[in-house]
């Protein structure tokens, strides 16, 4: 019964990260730059590189390449950190605010597809399920 759950629950997340990239495309973005704008965006105050890199849970010069990108597209700029001139603080530009909300939508609507097969009181369900899981 596990090994049958654990093979559900990736094909249910695989379909949903392809739901994803397949709307992300259009916006210009990758799967690993959107999870680092959603850090960014999400972060109060504004976060430095290593706290980013933790975030990611990915190693801190891995995540260079992906400001470069964010910060190319218009999305990111970096900052000196007036507490810490030896530190670079990393700022959602206005550009990016909106590229964020667009990416919302996008992930809003796939996940909308993917349980539309489910009514409200199923998807409550499952979340109060999955919940558990991921408690533990």
């Amino acid at each position: 019964m596990e090994t049958e759950l654990a093979e559900l629950l990736r094909g249910v997340s695989h379909r949903l990260r392809r739901g994803y990239g397949a709307r992300f495309g259009p916006l210009g973005l990758t799967p690993g730059q959107v999870r680092a704008l959603r850090v960014i965006a999400e972060a109060e105050p504004p976060l430095r590189m290593v706290q980013l890199a933790d975030a990611l849970r990915i190693v801190p010069r891995s995540v260079t390449p992906v400001v470069d990108a964010l910060e190319e597209l218009g999305l990111v700029r970096r900052e000196v950190d007036p507490a810490n001139r030896r530190s670079t603080l990393l700022v959602l530009t206005p550009e990016g605010r909106t590229r964020y909300e667009q990416v919302r939508e996008a992930r809003r609507q796939a996940a909308e597809e993917l349980f539309s097969v489910l009514t409200p009181e199923q998807r409550e369900q499952l979340r109060d399920l999955l919940s558990l899981v991921e408690g533990r």
